[in-house]
């Protein structure tokens, strides 16, 4: 029997990410597979300060849907500010949650760098799995410190780095040997036909699916974008699925655009119906190092559904400019070419062969036998 745990930075939800993905893949590919999924700690101190109802995490629970599947989110009582015995806590509490999930020497995948010290103190097998480059997201100087420290500690005790994109392959492959796990979609839910939603009436839209953050999402140009679709037409909207971290200025911006909708986040099983029904797919994102180091998973879902797409010139994206329906462009022509498609009277497609999560998951599973062996 195997057993792993799992550090996200992201909780088990309805919302599938790359790393339920994969760790759902791998449950189904080995019978005598057991995980522990770590969900990022709820912040009590931090909901106060924000004037948020606070609570504790729900700490080690079983997940009813996946089998051979624990999941556990801790609670940080103080910011790390207060001192190393906040990290010191969260450690402990990891390691008598696998205690209780019966794991005696587990394999441990961490996503969040938060958790180097759980790699370095347990001297479990560690793999580190880089999703996105922090070091280049904008963070006060004390986060942005820590991260470095951490990813440093990773990158240095990890016996496996497994990085999404070719960017990541080229700047942490400078570091040490790495291996490139990118994306994937699972293609055949994408294209099977699902009715319009409920709450996308009867008018054309543009959709965007992600998380709205200001890391990746340029709020101006999605603004802008409303403009263009308003002079248009007055029937087209600007539709945006998916959890909402923007800041309250930000979100307001937003609502108070008739032409916008904010839909937050919507389970897994109902974003193609979304997207298949969409006159254009949207990647209005920030263009920088931090958004040319992601893979974005938006790229194959976007691709499998075989919907006219308009990005910005970032990575993944800007690669396929002027290939079967995908549109790059900037500022007023992005949202001018937006408009265009919702104005159209026929909706293209374009059939596209994507990768699959199945051909990642196999990937995985490689990597984890190797960091098994290791000694």
């Amino acid at each position: 029997m195997t057993d792993l745990v799992v550090c996200s930075l992201e909780a088990w939800d309805d919302v599938w990410r790359r790393n339920q993905h994969l760790v759902d893949g791998l449950l189904r590919r080995d019978p005598t597979l057991r995980v522990l999924f770590v969900e990022p700690s709820a912040d009590p101190a931090y909901e106060v300060v924000s004037r948020r109802r606070p609570r504790a995490g729900a700490g080690l629970r079983a997940q009813g849907v996946v089998e051979r599947l624990a999941l556990f989110q801790p609670t940080k009582w103080l910011p790390r500010a207060a001192g190393a015995f906040v990290d010191q806590r969260l450690v402990a509490g990891a390691r008598r949650a696998a205690r209780r999930a019966g794991f005696t020497d587990p394999l441990l995948w961490v996503n969040d760098p938060g958790w180097a010290p759980l790699a370095v103190e347990t001297g479990w097998r560690s793999l580190y799995d880089i999703t996105d480059d922090w070091l280049l997201a904008h963070r006060d100087p004390r986060t942005q410190a820590r991260l470095a420290e951490c990813e440093g500690l990773l990158m240095e005790h990890c016996a496996e780095v497994v990085v999404c994109s070719p960017a990541l392959e080229r700047t942490k492959g400078a570091v040490r040997p790495v291996t490139l796990i990118p994306n994937a979609v699972d293609a055949e839910t994408y294209r099977r036909a699902a009715r319009r939603p409920a709450d996308v009436d009867g008018v054309p839209y543009a959709l965007y699916v992600g998380t709205l953050h200001e890391d990746r999402l340029d709020v101006d140009l999605v603004l802008q974008t409303a403009q263009a679709l308003r002079s248009a037409s007055s029937r087209a909207r600007l539709v945006l699925v998916g959890p909402n971290a923007l800041s309250a200025a930000n979100t307001h911006r937003l609502q108070a655009d008739p032409v916008v909708r904010l839909l937050g986040a919507r389970p897994r099983d109902q974003v193609p119906a979304y997207l298949q029904h969409a006159h254009a797919l949207l990647v209005p994102h920030v263009v920088d190092d931090f958004t040319d180091s992601l893979d974005p998973i938006k790229l194959y879902e976007y691709r499998a559904v075989g919907r006219p797409l308009v990005a910005t010139p970032v990575a993944g994206f800007r690669e396929l400019a002027g290939r079967q329906g995908v549109t790059v462009a900037s500022g007023p022509e992005f949202a001018s070419a937006v408009a265009g498609l919702t104005g159209a009277a026929s909706r293209r497609s374009w059939p596209v062969t994507v990768p699959t999560w199945e051909d990642r998951v196999a990937a995985m599973a490689t990597v984890l036998e190797r960091l098994g062996a290791a000694t």
